[in-house]
């Protein structure tokens, strides 16, 4: 019972930053129709700077929000700089995987020249331990595991409960249509963007209270958005979230009985499995939509 308590925390508690990361990959592909490969920097940037904001006296509970909001206007902010210039290229995508690169290096490097390569960590959102049978947990992660189905249905509402949402939801469905009933297609493109940089600085935020934060500490959860979003589909919201907790709870098992050193081969396997029997995703359709 000990070993099935470890891997179904463990797995919550990976799948649910692993959702959050996801979700705002898949909401850029759905918008926009393009991979943003500076999202991994995004969960990084919102991360110090909500650690900036604490240092200066803020409390946690104004500094973590107004990281957020900070976050989400550099990701609108890159999103009219690199991305919006490029949109009706042929070859968008490749174009767009290159340019977001770059600017998540430039931004990567500008973290390291302001704050310096020494780790830093947050305050966690809830202080202090518990047993959980007879596993030992913090109370941050916790609050993680509770917190991120909120914040995802919160979402969820918003796309389909709000003017706005809805909107987005139908320049995913059809740009052309959307332009011709007047949605205003490029503000949607920046609000997805900024939606997606806010989702990443909360993941941020979530890791800099659990671990010690680094100027790259937002590759790896961004490769493991890219195996999430490949296996549970880049083109809903839905699958991705899905994925993220099974991925979250297969990482979990593979770390405890075959260890650290062969999960990320155990992930890439299933990726090349899941792009050669079902490249679309296993939880959704062919096409795009906020579904």
């Amino acid at each position: 019972m000990g070993a099935l308590a470890e891997i179904l925390f463990g797995g919550l508690f990976q799948g649910s930053l692993y959702a959050m990361m996801a979700v705002g990959l898949a909401l850029v592909w759905t918008t926009i129709g393009v991979f943003n490969f500076s999202h991994g920097v995004f969960m990084m940037l919102g991360a110090y700077l909500a650690w900036q904001l604490v240092a200066f006296g803020l409390h946690p509970a104004i500094a973590f929000p107004l990281a957020i909001l900070a976050t989400a206007g550099v990701g609108w902010l890159l999103q009219a700089t690199v991305v919006r210039p490029l949109i009706g290229r042929a070859n968008l995508v490749l174009v767009v995987v290159i340019t977001t690169l770059a600017a998540g290096s430039l931004i990567e490097n500008g973290v390291l020249t302001i704050w310096g390569p020494r780790s830093k960590q947050l305050p966690p959102l809830l202080a202090g331990n518990t047993m959980i049978g007879s596993i030992g947990v913090s109370l941050h992660q916790i609050a993680i595991i509770v917190v991120t189905p909120l914040i995802l249905w919160a979402l969820w509402m918003f796309l389909t409960r709000t003017r706005i949402g809805l909107a987005l939801r139908a320049v995913a469905q059809n740009e052309d249509a959307s332009q011709l009933v007047g949605l205003n297609v490029t503000a949607l493109y920046g609000l997805a963007f900024a939606i997606a940089a806010a989702l990443a600085c909360i993941a941020g935020i979530f890791m800099g209270g659990y671990r010690f934060m680094s100027p790259v500490m937002g590759a790896d959860p961004l490769l493991k958005a890219l195996i999430v979003v490949v296996f549970g589909g880049i083109s809903s919201i839905s699958g991705p979230i899905f994925a993220a907790y099974l991925i979250g709870f297969f990482e979990a098992a593979c770390s405890y009985y075959f260890g650290l050193y062969w999960t990320p081969a155990l992930l890439f396997a299933v990726l090349i499995l899941t792009l050669m029997v079902r490249p679309e995703g296993i939880f959704t359709s062919r096409g795009r939509g906020l579904a």
